[in-house]
């Protein structure tokens, strides 16, 4: 059965960075977009990043731009998150996705609390 499994996630204070890290398993990762979603309490899943699968188009969130950066190793079926100058506003769980065509793929989620 297809997984992703996020990890990384953690409590960090104010200004400081976490990279968080999603292993793909038992399907074509090559073939899929991937991305970063977040869903903080009471609050609906918002994009944070997607990345195509060379690589060749990354989008984020504007809420993000210039602080994370989402990148992919296709040789080890994974994607990552770095998130620089963490802010108390990027508290939430992280999911990752992969999606090709109709097929939706979510990870079960990493913890990002941002608090001093």
């Amino acid at each position: 059965q297809a997984q992703l499994v996020e990890s990384g996630g953690g409590l960090v204070q104010p200004g400081e960075s976490l990279r968080l890290s999603c292993a793909a398993s038992r399907f074509t990762f090559l073939m899929y977009v991937m991305s970063w979603y977040r869903q903080a309490p009471g609050k609906e899943r918002e994009l944070v990043a997607t990345i195509t699968q060379a690589g060749g188009t990354i989008n984020y969130a504007d809420s993000v731009k210039g602080r994370f950066t989402i990148s992919r190793d296709n040789a080890k079926n994974t994607v990552y998150l770095q998130m620089n100058s963490l802010k108390p506003e990027d508290t939430a769980v992280y999911y990752c996705n992969a999606r090709l065509a109709t097929h939706d793929l979510w990870g079960q989620g990493t913890q990002v609390t941002v608090s001093s």
